[in-house]
């Protein structure tokens, strides 16, 4: 058993759909899931927030352009009778997000759903107009959250393995999608695509896990930024966990997890260039040395400063438990005797958060911040790569500096603004210099 994940930009359009008849066929039993076409979510977030706010004029617009897209890939895809279903696939789909929007609340996740579901049918059809065999699975008769909204791992498993028993070799499912416990149309959030391809390997005890995306690979830094930056062949779970956290938008960060858990080996690569060797996360491959360097925007930066921590007892508990209350992570926490420095990514309760925390002492918050993480194999430990990472930095301002949490990583918070120049600062002084560290 082997699952295919293939992104939005892998489904986006009708050629790139036909290319992946021949990265579906294999010997083995193989579970495809696929993202909603590129486009076509963000069409879709679009229209939900138009028709809450009550304007249907702009909500219809968007879900014109979804239509168009869609009709435009199937004309391309079908003829004859084929054409005639596919038709009928967009047109349904498309009158179930127009009856939505126009009551009292649309239902944003069920809308948000469709993209993924008119992708998976239409893929699913063209696969039996050109003769493959295949059967569609609908995520939300095995994907199962619990009471916390979070995976039911033994649910999934139960659900989906009574699915598989028949005789097709070839399954296409839905990424993203998943249900509640009382049967309601729920998600995984965003880039959840890649946590529904893990979380079905892992309940099936699948071989191998393929992430299908645009680029060739996990890089030693972001191409998007940065010249000259070479993919990376092999990774250890602990640094794709790391390098996908702090901000490699390649692989979605909790689909390590399961994989890592099951031992299932997982390949990241190019359906531009399928040829191409990728990046394989497995223990197996476990090397000394910085492997690459990455970033998150969106950070905010919280310090509280007090003389109530010096030598006090259950200070940062109590600074957790303001956190806690608002569900609010933290990404990276700094302390010293008298002040406590902490970043999240989600400033939704920001003000809330703050107004508690004044209790304790100043706050002082600091908007438009980044993280920038370099990675690899028990570099802390490394004098060379602490010191080669520490200059690179010599110009830049930080605000706080993350050393020892994790033997993998060394973490620097910067204002975003200096994002880009650090990137290229690490990139000449890690990897550009003799002696790679």
């Amino acid at each position: 058993m082997v699952v295919l994940k293939f992104g939005g930009t892998s489904v986006g359009s009708a050629e790139r759909l036909k290319s992946l008849t021949a990265l579906v066929s294999r010997e083995d039993k193989v579970v495809v899931v696929l993202s909603a076409m590129s486009g076509v979510t963000n069409l879709l977030e679009l229209i939900v927030e138009k028709a809450n706010s009550f304007n249907l004029e702009k909500a219809n617009l968007h879900l014109q352009e979804v239509e168009d897209k869609f009709l435009d890939t199937i004309k391309d895809l079908f003829s004859g009778s084929f054409l005639e279903k596919a038709a009928e696939i967009v047109g349904s789909r498309i009158a179930l997000i127009e009856k939505d929007i126009s009551s009292s609340k649309c239902d944003q996740k069920l809308i948000l759903a469709q993209g993924e579901l008119i992708t998976t049918e239409i893929f699913s059809l063209y696969l039996n107009s050109i003769d493959v065999e295949n059967h569609l699975l609908m995520a939300t008769d095995f994907m199962i959250l619990d009471e916390n909204k979070e995976p039911d791992e033994l649910k999934i498993q139960e659900c989906i393995k009574p699915l598989m028993s028949n005789d097709f070799k070839l399954f296409i499912t839905q990424g993203f999608i998943a249900s509640t416990i009382s049967g309601e149309i729920d998600n995984l959030k965003r880039g959840g695509s890649d946590y529904s391809a893990s979380l079905i390997a892992a309940a099936l005890d699948a071989k191998a896990i393929e992430i299908w995306t645009d680029i060739d690979g996990f890089h030693n830094n972001d191409p998007r930024f940065v010249d000259d930056t070479k993919p990376l062949e092999y990774l250890s779970f602990d640094e794709a966990a790391e390098l996908a956290y702090f901000g490699a938008k390649i692989l979605h960060p909790a689909s390590v997890i399961p994989a890592r858990n099951k031992s299932i080996k997982v390949w990241l690569k190019n359906t531009m260039e399928p040829e191409a060797h990728g990046t394989l996360v497995s223990d197996n491959y476990v090397s000394p040395g910085i492997k690459a360097v990455a970033a998150k925007d969106g950070i905010t930066t919280i310090r509280i400063q007090s003389g109530r921590m010096l030598q006090a007892h259950g200070f940062l508990k109590k600074v957790f438990e303001v956190f806690d209350k608002y569900k609010t992570p933290i990404d990276v926490i700094t302390t010293s005797e008298v002040a406590v420095s902490l970043t999240i990514d989600d400033k939704k309760y920001l003000h809330d958060i703050v107004e508690d925390l004044m209790t304790f002492g100043r706050v002082k918050v600091i908007n438009n911040c980044s993280i920038v993480s370099v990675v690899g194999n028990h570099i802390t430990s490394s004098p060379r790569a602490i010191t080669k990472t520490y200059e690179a930095f010599e110009t830049v301002p930080i605000h706080m500096i993350s050393f020892g949490g994790s033997s993998n990583n060394i973490t620097f918070v910067i204002d975003t603004e200096n994002k880009i120049r650090s990137l290229r600062l690490l990139n000449n002084k890690i990897f550009q210099e003799s002696n790679y560290v």
